[in-house]
């Protein structure tokens, strides 16, 4: 396991990156390696395995503040010491002893050296993601969802324990069942001694002679899974919900891990989202602008009726109070603002032109205020 690399380059960030950083190149590489999106891509199944590692570690405070202080070994009590040399010591010297000196018996939450990690423990399993496409109006008002996505879960065919039907894993014979080897290194200043992985069971401290024909040993297989989902009231474009529970199986009895809905709003054909509050433009005629008008306006809870006061001007915007998208903490909601526009009439026949024209002649400047003021300037400008 010496040959990890190291984390921040895994997720391609530097070692001061924010957790929002971290967070965003998660995202992109989990969907880049996801094997749903590479099937039979082993490479990318590995890629995805490293990546998901080095998360789990810099997502977590105290993980990654282990991880800076003392790399793979503080967050990994398989990881091995590497090469030795450079050692005050003489004699054999157990790297696991020192630590425990230091540390008080445990290091990294499991141990160092191979003397208190129980590869048999409960562990919980890995976190998976999936994507739902919802419209505007589920967004705004909430809705369920039922998803089906692929998914690691445990065996039908072994339990879980990834031995054929009638026979047992054995405890194997290379690390007595502890998981652990230990590896001697003789360096100019004595024998330094470390524990890695045992090669033979991976670690877990158990053989399989017979394996599960349906897993090939693993006790666990990639299924489709469908589950209902609540999505809340309010919830934006690109949010990510975390539903506990439903994500990959955990190993040796432990806990499953989380499953994270990344949420995707179509967009809508009237209505545009800015926070909490709707925007939207309602055209009227120039009749109703000069004059006033009760005119229909469309919200996310259905049609209600405002009063265009009387010389409305182009892009004037007012404010239905509460009308706008409900906030996803459940207090409360924003509002909606309507744009008016005021749309100029085409196609007009003779009898139409001439009234315009009738109505333009007896205009007078008092009707047109910005255009006087408009001309006023220009007279300013020119001297006139």
């Amino acid at each position: 396991m010496a040959d990890k690399r190291d984390y921040y380059e895994v997720m391609g960030v530097p070692k001061n990156a924010t957790d929002a950083e971290i967070k965003k190149a998660y995202r992109k590489l989990a969907k880049k390696y996801h094997p749903d999106l590479n099937p039979g891509d082993k490479a990318a199944e590995a890629s995805f395995k490293e990546v998901n590692e080095a998360y789990e570690v810099l997502s977590d405070k105290d993980k990654r503040a282990r991880y800076d202080q003392f790399g793979h070994a503080g967050v990994d009590p398989n990881f091995g010491g590497g090469a030795g040399g450079g050692s005050p010591f003489t004699g054999d010297i157990d790297l696991g002893d020192i630590f425990n000196s230091f540390f008080g018996g445990g290091f990294g939450g499991g141990g160092f050296g191979g003397r208190t990690v129980n590869p048999n423990a409960p562990r919980r399993g890995s976190d998976t993601e999936t994507t739902v496409n919802i419209s505007f109006e589920e967004a705004a008002k909430g809705c369920k969802q039922t998803i089906t996505f692929q998914n690691i879960d445990t065996c039908d065919h072994c339990g879980g324990s990834g031995a054929e039907k009638g026979t047992t894993a054995k405890t194997c014979p290379n690390c007595s069942g502890t998981g652990q080897v230990r590896i001697n290194q003789r360096t100019p200043f004595g024998v330094v001694q470390t524990s890695r992985s045992c090669d033979r069971c991976g670690g877990k401290g158990k053989v399989i002679d017979t394996p599960c024909p349906t897993c090939g040993g693993t006790g666990r297989v990639r299924k489709p899974k469908t589950i209902e989902i609540n999505i809340p009231a309010g919830i934006d474009n690109e949010q990510i919900l975390n539903v506990g529970g439903q994500g990959n199986a955990g190993t040796n009895g432990g806990p499953a891990g989380d499953l994270r809905v990344y949420v995707n709003v179509r967009p809508h054909p009237i209505f545009e989202r800015r926070g909490n509050d709707v925007w939207c433009e309602v055209p009227i005629t120039f009749t109703q602008a000069a004059l006033g008008a009760e005119v229909v306006v469309p919200t996310i809870d259905g049609r209600v009726s405002y009063q265009v006061r009387e010389g409305t001007q182009p892009g004037d915007v007012f404010k239905l109070k509460g009308k706008g998208i409900p906030r996803i903490s459940g207090h409360g909601r924003g509002d909606q603002y309507v744009r008016m526009t005021i749309e100029v009439p085409k196609n007009l026949s003779q009898r139409q032109k001439t009234l315009l024209q009738d109505f333009d002649n007896v205009a007078e400047d008092k009707n047109y205020q910005k255009r006087k003021s408009f001309f006023d300037k220009i007279k300013d400008m020119f001297g006139e």
